[in-house]
């Protein structure tokens, strides 16, 4: 069952067209990623769904209350952590958790969110004198004291360092087990990859591909295989085989970039020919290379220009 439902959502600032119909659905328990490059929509797009920001178009419900119309009973069970927050610089952190649990019937102990995300320490310590991190780890603690049913996460982890990060991940993950629905906007792929049960990547205003982080990176990527390079080796042939889409050398070895097939493919070719691949490797591609593959053919389509000029070769 869907806990968010959004579809044809659309957001414009003048002419400038951010969000061009953005169609997503969330099921109860799930943590969906929203990813895409700076300037793509992800923030738009994040609180227009939590009804921060007023839709041009389109719907959206959340635990079928529409956000434009029912913000009051919505704030009940969400939980939002935004990308910048700034408190007054004066209040201290227990003050701050103090003061947002008295929003909520049953908020869990400030106690444990301060042991939680290492504020304990502190507690009586004013906001403007807090750390980058500090302040992040607060913010994300003020989004999670009203046991949210469902919590939108901004770049949650980003000025942490990795320890903290880790801490965080997991605790999320706790989260998730407790049936807690999660919509998380991150620029981090390990995040994304770590985290997420499905991800949607925007691009040029649209999701340009969605799915789970696996299923994306191998659609998205090529396998690659690579082995020493070998002067009895001919890369034409390599290249006409069925699943390769490149063939290159570097630095003395060969890279061969495919379809999931394709590494079998070659070394068939190559045992078939009497050659040998030394040293062989095999990559599988990542979420980092499909997003990067799926963020430029979107750029690329909005704006024609900026696709990479074809060598002489490819013209």
């Amino acid at each position: 069952m869907a806990l968010i439902e959004v579809t044809g959502l659309t957001k414009s600032y003048g002419s400038r067209e951010v969000l061009r119909g953005i169609d997503l659905s969330v099921a109860e328990g799930e943590i969906v990623g929203i990813l895409g490059p700076n300037g793509s929509g992800k923030t738009t797009a994040v609180e227009c769904i939590g009804g921060l920001r007023a839709r041009d178009s389109g719907e959206v419900h959340i635990a079928g209350m529409d956000p434009a119309t029912d913000p009051l009973e919505l704030r009940e069970i969400l939980g939002m952590q935004l990308q910048q927050c700034r408190l007054p610089g004066k209040i201290r952190v227990a003050e701050a958790l103090d003061l947002y649990s008295a929003f909520y019937a049953d908020p869990r102990p400030a106690a444990e969110l301060m042991d939680r995300f290492g504020l304990t320490a502190h507690a009586n310590q004013r906001f403007d004198t807090l750390s980058g991190g500090q302040q992040q780890r607060l913010s994300i603690a003020l989004a999670l004291i009203g046991r949210p049913q469902i919590a939108f996460l901004d770049e949650l982890t980003t000025g942490l360092d990795p320890a903290a990060r880790r801490e965080i991940w997991e605790y999320l993950k706790l989260l998730r087990e407790e049936g807690v629905t999660m919509l998380l906007v991150t620029h981090f792929m390990e995040e994304a990859a770590y985290l997420c049960d499905r991800v949607a990547i925007l691009g040029d205003g649209r999701i340009v591909a969605s799915g789970a982080p696996d299923e994306i990176a191998v659609a998205g990527g090529h396998q690659q295989t690579s082995f020493d390079s070998d002067p009895t080796i001919d890369l034409a042939s390599l290249r006409a085989l069925p699943g390769v889409a490149d063939v290159h050398t570097d630095r003395g070895r060969v890279i061969v970039s495919g379809d999931i097939g394709s590494p079998q493919t070659v070394l068939a070719a190559l045992s078939a020919a009497g050659g040998t691949a030394r040293h062989l490797r095999v990559t599988s591609p990542s979420l980092d290379d499909a997003y990067l593959a799926l963020t430029r053919e979107a750029a690329t389509r909005a704006d024609p220009s900026t696709a990479p000029t074809p060598s002489p070769k490819e013209a």
